[in-house]
């Protein structure tokens, strides 16, 4: 089982910067209920305040995967979504990882 990161990458005109932030807030609420999800965050770009991007760890793909094909998922993203000029989501496998001076995931290898 190899933990998932989920990310995206968010423009959004800046009239709506508070609109998006309340939306995606009420998103990761519910989303972070989800099986295996751990603490979603949302960060605004210091160089360009109209990109955001989301990151949440989640215990495996198979959850990730789950959580998407939820009947709610899609109905909460579209209240996230209207505020949203761009969106790319990503799924990342992790595959190093260090915390305290140590390595806490071993590097994977490369396929």
């Amino acid at each position: 089982m190899t933990e998932m990161i989920t990310t995206g990458t968010w423009i959004v005109d800046e009239a709506k910067h508070d609109a998006f932030v309340d939306a995606w807030s009420a998103f990761a609420a519910w989303a972070s209920s989800m099986d295996g999800a751990g603490t979603l965050r949302l960060g605004r770009d210091a160089s360009d305040p109209n990109r955001f991007v989301s990151f949440a760890p989640w215990s495996s793909v198979d959850q990730v995967h789950a959580w998407k094909s939820s009947p709610e998922f899609r109905e909460r993203m579209a209240r996230v979504l209207q505020y949203v000029d761009e969106f790319a989501p990503i799924e990342l496998d992790v595959v190093a990882a260090a915390a305290g001076g140590r390595l806490t995931v071993p590097i994977a290898p490369t396929p």
